[in-house]
C-alpha cells in the first residue's frame, strides 16, 4: 500500500521515529506481513529505501508494547543472541504501536547456533527471580514481583494467577482445587535441584525464533523475566520447531539436570493454562491431565 504524504497516522509515527534516529523519516509504503492472533504487523518503507517493522494494536495495548520494548532491550544488553532493535513506541487515536528494526527472516527450525547462544543468554543471572517490571504473556498480564525463592515465585507469580483466571473462565472446581494443591507441593520437584535466576525469553515457542539472512539466530516477542532456565527449554518442546541439534548444542554448552524431564511439565502447565484462559477449548483437558500427572509425582 502506498502511503500519502498527508496521512496523519503514519506522519505521527514518522515524526517520533525521526526524533530517535536523528533524520527525517517519511514513510512511502506499508506492506502487511501478518501478526498472528494478537497484533497487526507491517513492513514500512521510507523515502530513503529503509525498512522498519511496525506492530500495532488497540490504544489500550500501549503498556504491552512498552514491556516488550524493555524485554528486547534486556536481551540485547546480554550480547548473546540477536533481537530486533527497538526504535520507539507510543499511541495515536487509532492504535498503540511499536517500531523496530526490520529483519528478513527465514523459516528454518532452531539449530545448533540457536542452542549455543540461548545457553549463553541463560548464563546471565540476577540475585532474585522475577524482573523490575510486570509484562505480558500473550495478552495476559504477567506479574514479576521479585523473590529470593524460585518455588515461591513460580507459585505466586505464575501458577496461582493462571489458576484464578482459569476458574473464572470455566475451569472446573475440582481441577482448580487440584491445581492449588499442586502449588502447595512444589518443593518435591526441587529436592536435589537449585535453579539460578537466568535471563529468560519467557515465551520461547517455535514461532518466536528464526534466523536472519546471514544465518544468525534471532528471537523476538519476549515475555522476559529472570527464572529457571528450564522454563525456556520446556516451552521449546511444547509446540515443536526446535531441532535435535539445538538441544544437543545447548546441553553441550550448559548441561541440564536429570529432573528436567519431570519439571518441564510443571513449567509448560503455566503456558497451557494461559492458552485455556486466552482461547478456551481442549486446553482445559490438557491442563487437567498435566496437573494430575504432576500430583502423582508428589
Amino acid at each position: 500500500m502506498m502511503i500519502s504524504n498527508n496521512t496523519p497516522y503514519f506522519t505521527e509515527i514518522a515524526q517520533q521515529l525521526s526524533s530517535v534516529v536523528d533524520r527525517d523519516v517519511e514513510f512511502v509504503r506499508s506492506e502487511s506481513i501478518g501478526g498472528g492472533c494478537i497484533n497487526q504487523i507491517s513492513r514500512l518503507t521510507d523515502s530513503n529505501g529503509s525498512d522498519w517493522l511496525l506492530k500495532e494494536n488497540h490504544p489500550t495495548y500501549l503498556e504491552m508494547f512498552a514491556a516488550e520494548a524493555d524485554g528486547l532491550a534486556e536481551i540485547q544488553s546480554s550480547k548473546t543472541i540477536r533481537v530486533p532493535e527497538v526504535y520507539c513506541h507510543g499511541k495515536t487515536q487509532q492504535s498503540a504501536y511499536l517500531v523496530m528494526e526490520y529483519i528478513e527472516l527465514s523459516s528454518v527450525s532452531a539449530n545448533a547456533r540457536t542452542g549455543e547462544q540461548l545457553a549463553q543468554m541463560h548464563r546471565h543471572v540476577m540475585p532474585e527471580f522475577g524482573w523490575f517490571r510486570d509484562n505480558y504473556i500473550g495478552t495476559t498480564p504477567q506479574p514479576n514481583k521479585q523473590y529470593s525463592s524460585w518455588i515461591e515465585f513460580w507459585k505466586s507469580q505464575r501458577l496461582l494467577p493462571q489458576l484464578e483466571l482459569a476458574r473464572n473462565k470455566g475451569f472446573s472446581k475440582n481441577d482448580y482445587e487440584s491445581g492449588v494443591r499442586l502449588t502447595e507441593s512444589l518443593g518435591v520437584f526441587f529436592d536435589t535441584y537449585e535453579p539460578q535466576a537466568s535471563l529468560l525469553h519467557g515465551d520461547l515457542w517455535g514461532g518466536n525464533q528464526s534466523q536472519d539472512d546471514m544465518g544468525n539466530p534471532v528471537i523476538f516477542d519476549p515475555a522476559v523475566y529472570y527464572g529457571d532456565r528450564e522454563a525456556d527449554l520446556a516451552m521449546t518442546e511444547l509446540f515443536g520447531g526446535f531441532s535435535a541439534q539445538f538441544y544437543s548444542a545447548y546441553k553441550d554448552c550448559y548441561p541440564v539436570d536429570e529432573g528436567y524431564s519431570t519439571r518441564k511439565t510443571l513449567y509448560n502447565l503455566y503456558h497451557i493454562l494461559n492458552h485455556f484462559n486466552l482461547f478456551g477449548g481442549a486446553y482445559a483437558s490438557q491442563a487437567k491431565t498435566m496437573i494430575n500427572n504432576l500430583l502423582y509425582e508428589c
